[in-house]
């Protein structure tokens, strides 16, 4: 309210002066009667920028920028300077209504994610239907969810179907088919179908009350572009202040000095910047990607190195069976059954990942005896009165069970692949194994070519997997190097010492990594949306599972520097131009300050451009998915 307030004022007071300078120039009131309104305009200018000296001063800001500005000011008064006052004043207020609309811009996309949350809910209790506004609504709360609107809370789904769209947190406009057992999130709309959802999160616990309060804490954020400009600043002006002393010192002559502070007094580059940074966090957020802060951003824009988790980051996180190898005189089905009985009873990965594939292939799973089931090793039970074995050679090995060199010699060879072996045996005797993998995510290779080309020179991959399967994804997909066999606290150890030698990236997917996460100089977590511990752990978050927004945010990043770089030469360069002026004659105090005025908006309008070039690439990248899919 109170920046609402400010702007308002401040373009009360631009309209006054630009009418106070047009009248004064037109010369339309006789006898110089426009003399008062020019000195009441530059009087009204003045006044706030003192205020905000004096705060500064407050502060122990002693050299900013509005002190600067002060003293300009005052001097143009003393020397009866009306017009370079109001020049002066104008070019200030222009500045603060920029910085206002700028904040204001961030505020309409925060209040844009705010519209997106159903007031009230369908609630069940007691076998009836309720509406009921949405701050009643408590986890564990039945909420029923038709076509048309939108989901109110984070929950999961325990009857329908639904199509829904999430394109208001992932960016993606293609709905997502949801059954029971999915999660859904608040502010996504139901695009087909009805479900009823169990609530797990309401109010600023959700996903998307999360994401506004990133959106919002970002624009308190500097980066570091930002902050070297700043301190730069202070020593520009100090030294403006010194020559501008040494100047009055040698010539004597008030005007001459004036007109050189009127030309350095700029505060385009304090605007200009963080507009740069704050477009590109909103154009991002509009797409899925959700950055804490443009410190982070610029961290990114300058990385070297990017780390990545193999598990649930390269690969999709969810183990298959790729292939069933028999022993000779054996069925493939036979295995495949003896597999699932001893498999069908037991939670590991691997377990789910060879019931899947038999219900794939038809077969039906058996009830049987109990398992024993060794941790790390594998299982025992009994189908139909015969001993099956299901698990490591070793483990097999282990039980005294029998395995043919030549399944060995195959099994070597699938292991080399980078993929792990399961064991069955029937009695003691091994009748085939089952390959299994993580698979990767189809588009691993083209992501790090596409890194190599934007000059990141080295990519590593971390897994708790062994040496040879490690050896095996990297070379597929084209990772530089890689850390096998590393538990949590082994990854952190290695982003830790890559990061006292470079600046490093490390993208994951914010489970079992957010310790390696919030170790490296920039970390990104991937398919984050209803993941706390990824929102929490990483400075950028990438709401949609996808890898190739890795490079994306990249460009990003790049863009958006070369633009705050650009704005430090276009700051320089018409400085330079604007003292060559007052130094040659052709300008003096009122001349100064309306070059200054002008010249401005050069580096504010450069960063203006970052918007427009990142939401064109963001189009661009998601048209192409959307062909694609």
């Amino acid at each position: 309210m109170e920046s609402v307030k400010r702007y308002h004022v401040d373009s009360a007071l631009s309209g006054f002066l630009v009418l106070a300078l047009l009248l004064h120039y037109a010369h339309i009131f006789p006898g110089g009667g426009d003399i008062f309104l020019i000195v009441a305009a530059a009087m009204a200018g003045t006044m706030p920028v003192l205020w905000n000296a004096v705060l500064a001063v407050r502060q122990r800001e002693w050299a900013s920028m509005d002190m600067l500005a002060s003293i300009a000011l005052i001097f143009s008064l003393l020397d009866l300077q009306w017009a370079s006052a109001a020049f002066i004043a104008l070019m200030l207020a222009s500045a603060r209504i920029l910085g206002a609309v700028t904040e204001e811009r961030t505020e309409r996309g925060i209040k844009g994610l705010l519209k997106l949350r159903p007031e009230t809910a369908k609630v069940e209790r007691g076998g009836k239907v309720q509406i009921v506004p949405l701050g009643e609504v408590v986890v564990g709360d039945i909420v029923i969810v038709d076509l048309g609107e939108y989901v109110p809370i984070d929950g999961s789904v325990i009857s329908g179907t639904a199509s829904i769209n999430e394109s208001s947190l992932t960016g993606e406009s293609l709905p997502v088919e949801k059954g029971v057992g999915s999660k859904v999130f608040s502010s996504t709309l139901v695009a087909s179908g009805s479900i009823r959802i169990k609530t797990e999160k309401v109010g600023k616990d959700t996903t998307l009350e999360k994401i506004i309060a990133l959106v919002e804490s970002a624009r308190a954020e500097k980066p570091q572009m930002q902050t070297l400009g700043e301190k730069f600043g202070k020593i520009y002006l100090i030294s403006v202040f010194i020559v501008s002393g040494i100047l009055l010192f040698i010539t004597h002559n008030v005007s001459f000095v004036l007109s050189v502070v009127l030309v350095v007094c700029a505060d385009d580059v304090a605007i200009a910047i963080p507009l740069a940074y704050l477009g590109a966090i909103g154009v991002a957020a509009r797409y899925g990607v959700i950055v804490k802060g443009g410190a982070h951003l610029e961290a990114l824009g300058s990385a070297s190195s990017i780390v990545f988790d193999k598990t649930g980051t390269l690969t999709k996180g969810n183990l298959a069976v790729s292939h069933v190898t028999v022993a000779e005189g054996h069925k493939e089905k036979d295995v495949v059954a003896a597999a699932m009985f001893a498999a069908c009873r037991s939670k590991h990965p691997v377990s789910r990942a060879i019931v899947a594939y038999g219900n794939g292939q038809g077969c039906e799973e058996e009830s049987g005896e109990p398992i024993e089931e060794i941790g790390g090793k594998g299982i025992v039970t009994t189908m139909h009165g015969e001993i099956v074995h299901l698990g490591r050679i070793s483990f097999l090995q282990e039980q005294g069970v029998h395995i043919s060199p030549a399944l060995e010699t195959e099994a070597n060879a699938v292991f080399d692949s980078g993929q792990s072996v399961t064991f069955v045996a029937k009695g003691k005797e091994t009748i085939g194994f089952l390959a299994v993998a993580d698979e990767l995510r189809h588009n691993a290779k083209q992501v790090m070519e596409e890194l190599k080309e934007l000059g990141i020179r080295r990519t590593v991959m971390l897994t708790g997997d062994n040496e040879r399967v490690a050896a095996a994804v990297a070379k597929k997909i084209g990772i530089d190097d890689f850390h096998a066999g590393l538990l949590p606290d082994g990854k952190v150890a290695v982003v830790n010492e890559m990061s006292r030698k470079e600046t490093v990236v490390m993208v994951g997917d914010g489970v079992n990594d957010a310790a390696a996460l919030s170790a490296a100089n920039v970390g990104i977590a991937m398919g984050a949306m209803g993941v706390d511990a990824a929102i929490e752990s990483a400075e950028i978050v990438l709401m949609h599972d996808d890898l190739s927004r890795i490079p994306d945010v990249i460009l990003l990043a790049r863009s958006t520097r070369r633009i705050a770089i650009e704005d430090f030469w276009i700051w320089g360069i018409t400085n330079i131009f604007g003292l060559a002026l007052v130094f040659a004659g052709f300008i003096g105090p009122t001349g100064a300050a309306a070059y200054n005025f002008i010249s401005d908006f050069f580096p504010i309008l450069n960063s203006a451009r970052v918007r427009m070039n990142l939401r064109l690439h963001y189009q661009k990248r998601h048209a192409a998915r959307t062909i694609k899919n």
